[in-house]
């Protein structure tokens, strides 16, 4: 028996490419939705939509958009800017936060029961901070503070707000992804190689990273499991992408943060995933 209906947001993109992969590869009925189609060798049903128009997101959303009647089980929103400071702020701001709006409007009008949507570890403003402070402690959780400085970080905020906001009116569970520094299979080779000599490229997002893949097979995760209602959870790896251990690290770059959480005596990260372990029964398979 063939698996449910999802539709991905977003995945002609970088990451969505795998997250499509994954599913396709599970067995899905997958659709996707972008201004773009995604490459050729993904063999899913694609629409072309503007994503912070809401008009054009209910009806992407539709089933009958496709000609295929059976309802959706779940969304993944991957669909945005992906990252500060390469688009004007006002910008990143109405097209994070619409269509993030637009694309869980849609699932509540609908009836989707399920959403996972993509927010950031820049959501707690360490990455675009006009100068880098100093974690509240180690290892960063859902629980610590999100303090950006920067309209990317604050989109990400407000969007956790808004899925609280629908899951509350719509009862739709949603998964709000704070999603670490995603590498795919390509990204390895140049990061590796300067791993060593220059950890200093990867401080603000304290050498946290996720490989693609295991974004994808968590996004899964997030539409087959149940009862989940709507939270924030670190996706990050088990790892650092450093070759330096922790302890260096920390004595080096973040000398004056004391509260510390954990042993950090290896390639401990310093952002953890133990929620989405628990909640998701998520494992790593891919390593830096």
């Amino acid at each position: 028996m063939s698996k449910p209906r999802v539709l991905v947001t977003g995945g002609s993109g970088k990451a969505g490419h795998w997250i499509l992969k994954h599913f396709l590869d599970q067995g899905y009925d997958v659709t996707n939705v972008d201004t773009r189609p995604p490459a050729p060798d993904l063999n899913c049903h694609h629409l072309t939509a503007d994503l912070t128009d809401l008009g054009q997101t209910i009806d992407a959303l539709s089933p009958h958009a496709t000609g295929n009647r059976t309802p959706y089980a779940g969304v993944v929103h991957m669909a945005a800017i992906p990252r500060g400071h390469g688009h004007a702020n006002v910008e990143v701001w109405r097209v994070n936060s619409n269509s993030t709006y637009n694309v869980l409007e849609a699932c509540g009008t609908h009836g989707i029961p399920k959403a996972v949507i993509a927010s950031s570890e820049s959501s707690y403003g360490f990455c675009f901070a006009d100068e880098l402070f100093d974690p509240h402690y180690l290892p960063i959780d859902e629980a610590h503070p999100q303090l950006p400085a920067d309209t990317y970080g604050l989109t990400k905020v407000v969007n956790e707000a808004t899925a609280g906001m629908f899951h509350r009116r719509d009862g739709t569970q949603i998964l709000s992804f704070r999603i670490g520094n995603i590498l795919c299979p390509e990204d390895y080779p140049t990061i590796r190689e300067r791993a060593t000599d220059h950890p200093e490229d990867r401080l603000r997002i304290f050498w946290s990273y996720i490989d693609s893949r295991d974004l994808a097979s968590a996004c899964r995760l997030g539409i087959e499991k149940d009862g989940l209602g709507c939270q924030p959870l670190i996706i990050a790896a088990d790892n650092t992408s450093s070759f330096i251990t922790s302890t260096d690290l920390i004595q080096r770059f973040l000398p004056n943060v004391t509260d510390l959480r954990t042993a950090f005596d290896e390639r401990q990260p310093f952002i953890s995933n133990q929620r989405l372990k628990s909640t998701l029964g998520w494992q790593q398979a891919h390593w830096f």
